[in-house]
């Protein structure tokens, strides 16, 4: 609890109103903000950028939906009305660049604002993870050792195939002396969890398997000791497939940035 009270992020309004300019906007997304188990990866990303003393900030409650799933669910009216508000608050603010921990988030903001008149460096957290490692930032020293246990990582579709970011989630987990198993569709042949396809939000229809009990079945076939993810809604399915098969015990789902700030002893 105390390491929580040290934890200060400041909101952009703070931020300004101080006459600051932080060097970089941490995205929260609604999932980060107020799912209980993804509230967590918030939290962590937050204490590497502490750690590593990146001035950074938050919106706050000026931050809302990036409209990502009334996008996809065909609401286009409703998608430009919650990405024009945010578009506002962002270059009211002057924002250049922004990390999101939430693949979903970092598309929308990367790729769908621009037309509308948002232009910022967007970045998710494993490719700033991998920047940091890069710099000799992060070590994976001090803290948890990984050495040696067997993490299999899933690819989120917004961020494997939607944006072709491949190379620094598995870059954050090589730095941990551990042995990366693959599963049989990884990367660009990555098979989706289920979430993005809403199959998080209502039942799913009728077939022979829910989505995500396959996917959680070709992870489990690794024998890992860690399941890694870098989405919030892949670690909803894929927490919710290794309850299913009875093997939380055996077997952690846990977030790139949850993986980094332990290894550093954060």
């Amino acid at each position: 609890m105390n390491e929580e009270k040290t934890l200060y992020v400041p909101t952009m309004a703070e931020m300004v109103a101080n006459g600051e300019v932080p060097d970089i906007l941490f995205w929260v997304g609604c999932a980060g903000s107020f799912d209980e188990r993804a509230q967590r990866i918030t939290h962590d990303i937050c204490k590497i950028l502490q750690h590593v003393g990146i001035k950074f900030a938050i919106l706050g409650t000026e931050e809302n939906c990036t409209g990502d799933p009334a996008k996809r669910a065909g609401n286009e009216f409703l998608f430009q009305m919650q990405a024009m508000m945010n578009i506002e608050v962002l270059n009211g603010y002057e924002v250049k660049k922004i990390v999101t921990g939430c693949p979903h988030c970092f598309n929308t903001l990367k790729n769908e604002y621009p037309s509308l008149g948002g232009n910022y460096e967007v970045i998710h957290h494993s490719q700033l993870i991998q920047q940091l490692i890069n710099e000799g930032k992060l070590k994976a020293e001090g803290g948890e050792s990984f050495k040696g246990k067997r993490i299999t990582y899933h690819d989120p579709c917004y961020l494997g195939r939607g944006n072709e970011v491949y190379e620094a989630p598995r870059k954050a987990l090589e730095v941990l002396d551990a042995q990366l198993v693959e599963m049989k569709r990884c990367r660009s042949n990555g098979l989706c969890c289920g979430a993005g396809g809403a199959q998080m939000f209502k039942e799913p229809e009728k077939g022979k398997k829910d989505i995500n009990v396959e996917r959680i079945e070709e992870a489990l076939s690794t024998n890992p000791q860690v399941v890694a993810a870098s989405c919030p809604f892949c670690m909803t399915m894929l927490q919710d497939g290794v309850k299913g098969q009875n093997k939380e015990q055996e077997v952690k789902v846990l977030d790139i940035a949850e993986i980094t700030a332990r290894a550093n002893g954060l």
